[in-house]
């Protein structure tokens, strides 16, 4: 007995430690298994913030899509037909579908996300109506992109869902600013049946989701289509490779227009190469020619170095060190004006006007027009161009930055360093995003945080201006296909040898770049054409581009001429 009693209280002592540690040492892990047990959790997702226009117009926005789930428990025992049939109507992969149909003690599985309404509600009745158990759907926003390759390479796309339900950005401003678009799921956790019904008095715990913030950008919707049109026009019929076309507001550096071409359709990235997924008038440098000489005049009289009316013996050929300057037209010695040197692009003219400068000024002041620099609008992989540094900066690297080239640029900064100009020699830092928004890396971008910097005198930039009109004189200039009826332009036509693999293979990029009117500026317009087979150059092929566009910014916004008699400045003496 007493071996009994002693075996007896060595038994209710296990029970009894057992008791205490199941209800005084662990006893919420062990609520918490046994609740797990006929629990399910749910993601809810937040809705995307949408990507708008200047006027509210969708450039990519969230509709009304839903996820399909499985509960493995219900699925399991006809994973394989079911699986069959879900690869069927939902084009996912049938051994992923099989997996999650089978996965052991899981109430709740992806089977697809993001599934058009219609589409998801027909797919899960046809299964039932099969005798498949265990299908649901819950809420999940599809992300669509109507305006198809409007912005397509400002706006980028989303990438299919991941297993966990997420979906990552793939490019431009869905990636730059992803965590401000997508806010933060929530979270819904109830209790099931057996059946795998929810329970109606059963725990209820939600953690609602917070959807993202919608981003409003500068770019005008139609402004960017007609812009995509004109320049892929030009590209064509110039037999080029590629091109840029940009527009910005001249008074709040606000980007109307931002195109490139070729593009792709975001709707449908998966049928164009990577290669067009990024904006190229932000990512890929090039050699400005000639346009930049409207920087470099501005500078000299900013620094009171020279007058618009200064006279020039201009030769048709300056030896310089090692290797002789050339104009692109063949002449003897000619006597121009700097407005002539300017109107008629000489490179000659311009290195003779340019000696004036001194030790580092040049520099000095392509840097304050922002060249060498990110504009920094949000936009990823963005590059700063290249602008030599002083230990680079040789005297013959100074004669060819002083025409364009030696020194490299994008779009983007080559618009908003040509608004200096038109802008009263105040550069105002360009925008692509309205108001303010943080990038993924904590930056603050906007209009609301746009700088301004004087960069040149405001009689300097005027002087410029009426010099740039020139450019455009139907009778002495080199652009009057860039001229827009009833209205002054300002212009400068470019023309680049282009840099490929570290060298110059002969091929060029062409430009015109501008603003109107003239005398009180409201647009500044860029457009690049790069290795044009058909001959033409800055004036020939970006002329009549930047004409058509300038011209169609101005009647869209009402921008009435302002009547004044264009400048008249002498060209030759």
């Amino acid at each position: 007995m007493r071996a009994g009693f002693v075996v007896v209280a060595m038994v209710l002592s296990l029970f009894g430690a057992r008791l205490v540690q199941l209800q005084g040492v662990d006893p919420h892990q062990y609520a918490a298994m046994a609740a797990a047990e006929g629990s399910v959790s749910v993601i809810l997702p937040a809705e995307r913030g949408d990507i708008l226009d200047r006027n509210g117009e969708p450039l990519a926005d969230s509709i009304d899509g839903l996820m399909v789930v499985a509960d493995p428990s219900l699925t399991s025992a006809d994973a394989p037909r079911l699986a069959a049939f879900l690869s069927h109507r939902l084009d996912v992969d049938y051994l992923v579908a099989l997996r999650r149909l089978r996965e052991p003690d899981s109430r709740f599985q992806y089977i697809a996300r993001q599934v058009p309404a219609a589409k998801a509600r027909d797919v899960v009745a046809a299964a039932e109506d099969k005798g498949f158990r265990g299908l649901f759907t819950r809420e999940d926003p599809v992300r669509t992109y109507p305006a198809r390759d409007v912005g397509a390479n400002l706006v980028g796309f989303l990438g299919t869902p991941r297993k966990d339900g997420s979906t990552r950005p793939l490019a431009g401003l869905e990636t730059s600013f992803n965590r401000y678009l997508s806010g933060h799921d929530g979270e819904a956790r109830y209790q099931v049946g057996a059946s795998g019904s929810r329970i109606p008095l059963g725990d209820n715990t939600v953690d609602e989701p917070r959807d993202g913030q919608d981003l409003t950008l500068t770019i005008d919707r139609d402004l960017q289509w007609y812009c995509q049109q004109v320049l892929a026009q030009a590209v064509k019929s110039s037999r080029g490779d590629s091109g840029l076309a940009t527009v910005m507001d001249t008074r709040t550096g606000e980007v109307l227009c931002l195109a490139d071409y070729p593009t792709y359709d975001a709707s449908r990235p998966d049928l164009s190469p990577e290669s067009l997924y990024s904006s190229r008038a932000l990512t890929d440098p090039y050699e400005p020619g000639s346009v930049e000489k409207a920087l470099t005049m501005a500078g000299l009289l900013d620094a009171g170095k020279v007058t618009p009316r200064q006279k020039y013996k201009v030769p048709g050929q300056l030896l310089r060190q090692d290797r002789p300057i050339n104009d692109y037209f063949e002449h003897g010695t000619i006597k121009l004006t700097l407005a002539g040197i300017l109107a008629k692009s000489s490179n000659i003219g311009t290195v003779m006007a340019a000696d004036t400068y001194g030790r580092g000024q040049l520099r000095s002041y392509l840097e304050k027009f922002g060249l060498g620099k990110r504009t920094g609008v949000g936009l990823g992989g963005e590059s700063p161009g290249i602008l030599p540094d002083g230990s680079m900066w040789t005297s013959q690297t100074g004669d060819r930055i002083a025409f364009g080239q030696s020194l490299s640029v994008t779009g983007l900064q080559m618009t908003a360093a040509i608004n200096t100009i038109a802008n009263g020699g105040e550069r105002v830092d360009p925008s692509l995003v309205r108001g303010t928004a943080t990038l993924d890396d904590g930056t603050t971008v906007g209009t609301g945080v746009a700088n301004r910097e004087r960069v040149v005198s405001e009689e300097a930039a005027r002087q410029t201006s009426e010099m740039m009109e020139r450019v455009l004189d139907p009778e002495e200039g080199v652009a009057k296909g860039a001229a827009v009826p009833g209205y002054r332009v300002a212009g400068k036509t470019g023309t680049a040898q282009r840099v490929v693999d570290g060298v110059y293979d002969g091929s060029f990029s062409v430009s015109f770049a501008g603003f109107a009117p003239a005398d009180d500026p409201r647009f500044t317009a860029y457009v690049v054409v790069h290795n044009p087979r058909n001959g033409g150059g800055g004036g020939s092929v970006g002329g009549p581009a930047f004409a058509k566009i300038m011209g169609y910014a101005l009647r869209r916004y009402a921008v009435p001429p302002t009547g004044t008699p264009p400048s008249r400045l002498p060209i030759t003496w």
